[in-house]
């Protein structure tokens, strides 16, 4: 980029840099620990035996409120096929959200997928606290919903968030999306060289259109 700006920096409009993707991992932090997990349930919410029908229980309510959060804001909600690339694959949703010019979640996909969460046992042998579990990290195969988001300030984002306790959050945003949101903000003409096949992976270069 450095030698092309040399020869060619007379003929450029202006140039920017930005972050091409950007990663951010979303967790809990006073959850993060099985000793936290235990004071969680039963101090805050008065649940004595941590188990593994409670945990359970907090999966089935997100999956709920996700279920009716999509059917009152007519969502579709659908299983990543095998194959599939989902970027491509919700381009239609996003192409009517723009034309409406509307900003919000426009399409959710569910997604079998590796996650971090609880392994929850009894002990071997008696304790002298009858409520007393053993809470452990484990990696296991669960849900995971991948909402994807038109957002006013940063353009089409993406959120994966498990529906397993914890519920680690990761989320998917792009520097050029949001270079572009400002351009329209400011009405300021632009095109891009191509159009990306994915609105969180790297976009092409902008470029203003001819004056004089």
């Amino acid at each position: 980029m450095e030698t092309f700006t040399k020869l060619f920096g007379s003929l450029l409009v202006f140039v920017y840099h930005c972050f091409d993707r950007i990663v951010i991992n979303g967790y809990l932090s006073g959850l993060s620990r099985p000793e936290q997990v235990v004071w969680f349930f039963r101090e805050i919410l008065g649940i004595p035996v941590v188990s593994k029908e409670v945990l359970s229980q907090r999966t089935d309510d997100y999956r709920k409120w996700v279920e009716a959060y999509a059917r009152n804001h007519r969502i579709p909600v659908e299983w990543a096929e095998k194959g599939v690339r989902k970027e491509d694959y919700v381009q239609p949703a996003l192409r009517r959200m723009e034309k409406r010019n509307a900003f919000g979640v426009y399409f959710i996909f569910k997604s079998m997928e590796q996650g971090r969460t609880f392994r929850i046992a009894a002990p071997k042998y008696p304790t002298k606290d009858p409520n007393y579990r053993i809470v452990a990290h484990q990696r296991s195969r669960f849900t995971h919903y991948y909402f994807y988001i038109r957002d006013e300030a940063l353009g089409p984002i993406l959120v994966r968030v498990a529906s397993f306790f914890p519920f680690h959050a990761t989320y998917y945003l792009n520097g050029h999306s949001f270079i572009e949101q400002e351009l329209t903000r400011e009405k300021v003409g632009f095109r891009k060289d191509d159009k990306p096949s994915s609105p969180w992976m790297m976009p092409p270069p902008f470029r203003l259109p001819p004056t004089g």
